[in-house]
C-alpha cells in the first residue's frame, strides 16, 4: 500500500509561500515597507531562478549555486554587490526558517548557507570643523532656511536615519524635556536626547518657519516642503546635498553621513557602546561596534597630524 503524502509534500507555487512569509514579516515582525519590498524582490528573483521547480525540494547545493551565480554574474546580468548579496542570503535564510517553523519543511536547506565574505568599508564621517561649516550654510530667516537649519541640526544631534527624520511628527519632539521619539527599523520606538543647539533651531522653525510653510493645511509631520506637505526622502536628500555643496563637502556627504558622524563624535567624547546602541536603535551591538573602528581611525588621523615625530614618518 502506497504511503499517503502529507499536504506539505506536494509542490507549492513559490508565490503562495512568499505571500505568507511577507504577511508574517509585516504583521508579526513589524518590518518596514522598504524591507518588505526588498525581501519581495529578492524572493521573486529566486523564484525566477527556480523556473518552476519546487522550492520545497531544493538542496543546499542548489542554493549555493544560486548565490554563486549572483556573486559572479549570470549571463548578461552583472555581479551583485557584496552588501546586496548578504541581504539576499539573509532573506533566503529567513524564508526557509519560516517554512521550517510552520512545519512545511522537516529540515532547513539554508542552515549552512553563507554569502562570500565582504571587506567592510568604514563609512565616511565629518570632522567637527566640517560639521560646523555644514550647519552654518542655511542662512537667513526665510521659512525654508529655518527648516533646513532645524533639519540638519536635529539629524546631527540625534543620529537620525533619513526615513526617521521625514517621518517625525510635531508631537514626537518634546523640547522642554530635551528628547524626541522616533520609530526606526521594524517600527521600534526609541527616545533620543536633543542637544540645546538643535532644540533652539527647532523652536525657531516651529515658531517662524513651519507655520508659513504649512498655511491652512492640516499636516502632522514636523518637516514640510514649500507646499506644506511632509518632506519626502528625495526632498531631504536635495536639502543635504545643496548645503553640503555650498560648504565644499558635496563629494563626502549624504544624509547618512550625519548619522555616522553623530555616532563617531559621541564615542570620541566618551559615550559608552551600549548607550550609543540605544540612541542609534541598533538591534545588534555588533552593528554599533563598527564605530569603534571609526573612532580608532580618527584618533590615528589626529595623532599623525599633531605629533611632531609622527609627521616625519
Amino acid at each position: 500500500m502506497a504511503a499517503v503524502e502529507t499536504p506539505f509534500a506536494a509542490a507549492q507555487p513559490i508565490e503562495h509561500l512568499v505571500l505568507d512569509f511577507l504577511a508574517y514579516l509585516e504583521f508579526e515582525r513589524g518590518l518596514s515597507r522598504n524591507t518588505l519590498e526588498a525581501y519581495r524582490s529578492d524572493l521573486l528573483q529566486y523564484g525566477a531562478h527556480l523556473a518552476g521547480r519546487d522550492p520545497l525540494a531544493v538542496t543546499h547545493s542548489d542554493l549555493s549555486a544560486f548565490v554563486a551565480s549572483l556573486a559572479s554574474g549570470d549571463g548578461d546580468r552583472p555581479s551583485v554587490a557584496p552588501a546586496t548579496l548578504q541581504r539576499k542570503v539573509a532573506c533566503l535564510r529567513s524564508f526557509y526558517r519560516h517554512l521550517r517553523r510552520q512545519g512545511i519543511l522537516d529540515s532547513d536547506p539554508t542552515a549552512n548557507l553563507r554569502a562570500p565574505r565582504q571587506s567592510r568599508r568604514l563609512p565616511h564621517v565629518l570632522s567637527r570643523d566640517e560639521v560646523g561649516k555644514l550647519l552654518e550654510q542655511p542662512k537667513g530667516t526665510e521659512p525654508a532656511a529655518l527648516r533646513d537649519r532645524a533639519l540638519l541640526e536635529l539629524m546631527y544631534a540625534c543620529g537620525l536615519r533619513a526615513s526617521e527624520a521625514i517621518d517625525l511628527e510635531t508631537t514626537d519632539v518634546d523640547l522642554d524635556a530635551g528628547v524626541l521619539r522616533t520609530r526606526g527599523k521594524g517600527s521600534k520606538e526609541r527616545l533620543v536626547p536633543v542637544g540645546s543647539a538643535a532644540a533652539r533651531a527647532v523652536t525657531i522653525y516651529l515658531a517662524r518657519g513651519r507655520p508659513k510653510l504649512v498655511g491652512d493645511r492640516l499636516e502632522s509631520r514636523l518637516f514640510v516642503n514649500h507646499r506644506g506637505a511632509g518632506l519626502t526622502r528625495q526632498g531631504l536628500y536635495k536639502i543635504v546635498q545643496r548645503h553640503a555643496a555650498s560648504a565644499g563637502l558635496a563629494d563626502a556627504m549624504s544624509p547618512h553621513t550625519l548619522r555616522h558622524t553623530f555616532a563617531t563624535h559621541l564615542l570620541a567624547g566618551g559615550c559608552d557602546l551600549r548607550s550609543l546602541q540605544e540612541m542609534l536603535g541598533h538591534a545588534d551591538i555588533a552593528t554599533t561596534q563598527l564605530y569603534t573602528h571609526l573612532s580608532a581611525e580618527r584618533l590615528k588621523d589626529v595623532y599623525f597630524d599633531a605629533h611632531p615625530r609622527a609627521k616625519s614618518r
